[in-house]
């Protein structure tokens, strides 16, 4: 199967590094022109230079910072001033790990603002040029969490799980105009994230991060930690022409590590 996505525009959430980037290549090196969001401008021009330009595609950056609502929602207006896309991908950094004792009614709004009204509000914007083409896609970077809590990251369970129930409400409202909406729960991949975390559960521990890893690798059935790119391949079928009949889903990508159905 030949996935082209040749004369698409693409806005890739979270792309200067680890899945959002891995992504923002996938998605360029099937045709579509990536305009990419984060907050690290350097690393974003890096990407940009990497993204395949073989098909006519002109690629772009963005820097938001997610956590910073009042500023990312400026931001976000002015570039759908000027600019329509085709393809949306709802990714965010994650909020800080911790159990449900220790965040407060603060902590929750943080990551209410971060994984909830930044891609709500993304999406509202994106919709007004997806609803006038009667084409999109929008996948929204989820974690197999919303299924099956992992009780040190009570924020990201809790919040994501109000994203994926949105995404299923919105998927009803425009699947009539052509315009599909897919969640995708993220399982354990070699990304920063994952070290990030694996580090601190190390230290609560009192172990090697090399024994944490490999203890997670232990719970997959697939034996192994997933790729970045991995991601990318699924997020481009989904951005497809191929995949106009999946919508409303939440898909897991975790080697198999969901136990429920």
């Amino acid at each position: 199967m030949n996935i082209s996505l040749v004369g698409k525009n693409a806005l890739v959430g979270g792309s200067s590094k680890g899945i959002g980037r891995a992504i923002a290549v996938q998605l360029a090196s099937s045709g579509a022109s990536v305009t990419l969001m984060a907050r690290n401008e350097e690393a974003l021009k890096g990407v940009v230079q990497e993204l395949d330009t073989s098909k006519g595609q002109n690629h772009n950056y963005l820097i938001v910072d997610f956590s910073d609502f009042k500023g990312f929602s400026k931001k976000i207006a002015s570039f759908f001033e000027s600019q329509t896309i085709d393809i949306l991908v709802n990714n965010t950094q994650g909020p800080e790990a911790g159990g449900a004792l220790e965040k407060s009614v603060e902590d929750y709004q943080k990551a209410f603002d971060l994984l909830f009204k930044s891609v709500v509000l993304t999406t509202e914007h994106a919709l007004k040029g997806m609803l006038h083409k009667k084409w999109g896609r929008i996948i929204n970077v989820a974690s197999i969490s919303v299924k099956e809590p992992l009780n040190y990251l009570a924020l990201s369970n809790s919040i994501r799980a109000a994203m994926v129930t949105w995404a299923k409400s919105l998927a009803i409202d425009v699947g009539k105009d052509n315009i599909t909406v897919n969640s995708v729960l993220t399982g354990y991949f070699d990304t920063d994230r994952i070290a990030a975390l694996n580090a601190k559960k190390a230290e609560k521990m009192g172990v090697s991060q090399e024994e944490v890893r490999s203890a997670m690798e232990t719970m997959v059935p697939a034996k192994r930690i997933g790729k970045p790119e991995e991601y990318g391949f699924l997020v481009t079928f989904l951005a497809s022409e191929q995949a106009g009949y999946i919508s409303g889903t939440n898909i897991p990508i975790d080697g198999g590590l969901l136990k429920s159905l």
